[in-house]
C-alpha cells in the first residue's frame, strides 16, 4: 500500500490488486468505500475503492466481437457473470512509482499470448488539498488497429441522504445479462440534472453524452464530492442496487458493449480506435469540498 496525504484528504494505492485506489478520505472521513483489511488480505479487487477499466470498460457481449473481420474472443472474469467485464487491466499487477509525498505514477504492460488486446497503461494520482487529479493514458502494443476505451470504477456507500447531480442527453436500457440495450432520450423519471436521491429500484444503466460532471453529495458525512472529466469521457455508469450498501458511478470513454455495437453498425459509442503504435488519454479530477 501507498498513502498520499495533503491538506485534510488522504489516498491510499494498492498497485498490486488492479492498480485501484484502496481508501481516500477527508478528516478521516471514507469519500470512497474503503478497503477493508480483510478483503486486502485476499487481494479481493471487488473490494476496493476505485480500480480502472481498461482497454475497454464495462461488457463484450456474447464473450466476443468482430473487428476488420476478425473476430475476437474473450473469457468470462467475473464470478458467475456470463460475460466478460471491465477488461484485464482491474486483474493486473501494477508497477508504482512514488514520485513525491503527494503523487504516484502505475503503469501496466501487458502482453499476453492468446488476448484480443496487448497494451501499455498508465494512471497519474496527483493529490491536493483540494481534491484527486487522475491522468490515464492507454496505447496499442498489438500488431493491428483496435477499438480501445477505458474508465474509472469508484465505488461509494449508500448512505441514506446521498443525493446526485448530473446531466446526461441519453439513457441506455438494460437487457439481460447486464448487457447494454436500446439508447433512448434521457426521460424526465430517470433525470438527475436537478438533483435527486438515489432509485430505491435496481439501476445498471449508462448515461451517455454525459456533460462531464457530477456532484455526489453525503450530508450525514459532511462531504461533497465533485466529478469533473475530460470530453474523453462521454459516459457515465450508475450501478444501483437497493440490497447493496454501496454504489457505483463510473466515468468512462465508451458504452458498455461498445465493439458488439460498433459491429451492428451503431455511431457514438465512445470507442477509440487506436493503430499499432498509438495511444489515448484523459483525465478525472475528484474534487472535495
Amino acid at each position: 500500500m501507498i498513502e498520499l496525504a495533503a491538506g485534510d484528504l488522504t489516498l491510499v494505492l494498492a498497485p498490486e490488486i488492479g492498480g485501484s485506489i484502496a481508501a481516500f478520505r477527508s478528516r478521516g472521513v471514507d469519500v470512497m468505500r474503503a478497503l477493508t483489511p480483510e478483503r486486502a488480505a485476499k487481494g479481493d479487487v471487488l473490494g476496493v475503492a476505485s480500480f480502472p477499466m481498461l482497454p475497454y470498460a464495462n461488457r463484450i457481449d456474447g464473450n466476443q466481437f468482430t473487428f476488420d473481420g476478425v473476430t475476437y474472443r474473450f473469457e468470462a472474469n467475473n464470478g458467475a457473470e456470463r460475460f466478460n467485464v471491465h477488461g484485464t487491466g482491474w486483474h493486473s499487477a501494477w508497477k508504482a512509482e512514488q514520485l513525491s509525498d503527494t503523487s504516484v505514477e502505475m503503469t501496466l504492460e501487458r502482453r499476453v499470448a492468446g488476448e484480443p488486446y496487448q497494451y501499455r497503461a498508465t494512471q497519474r494520482f496527483d493529490l491536493s488539498p483540494e481534491g484527486l487529479t487522475l491522468a490515464t493514458t492507454l496505447g496499442n502494443l498489438g500488431p493491428v488497429r483496435m477499438p480501445f476505451g477505458f474508465g474509472h470504477h469508484p465505488w461509494f456507500d449508500r448512505d441514506a441522504d446521498v443525493e446526485m447531480t448530473f446531466a446526461a442527453k441519453h439513457f441506455w436500457l438494460e437487457a439481460p445479462d447486464g448487457v447494454a440495450g436500446s439508447r433512448i432520450a434521457t426521460p424526465p423519471e430517470l433525470d438527475f440534472s436537478r438533483g435527486a436521491k438515489l432509485p430505491n429500484h435496481w439501476r445498471n444503466n449508462d448515461y451517455s453524452g454525459w456533460d462531464g460532471s457530477a456532484t455526489l453529495r453525503f450530508p450525514s458525512r459532511g462531504v461533497t464530492l465533485v466529478i469533473e472529466a475530460d470530453p474523453i469521457f462521454e459516459n457515465l455508469m450508475l450501478y444501483a442496487d437497493p440490497k447493496q450498501s454501496f454504489f457505483c458511478l463510473e466515468p468512462q470513454t465508451n458504452v458498455p458493449c461498445a465493439a458488439n455495437k460498433l459491429e451492428a453498425g451503431e455511431e457514438g459509442l465512445g470507442l477509440v480506435v487506436l493503430n499499432p503504435g498509438e495511444g489515448m488519454a484523459g483525465v478525472v479530477r475528484f474534487g472535495v469540498i
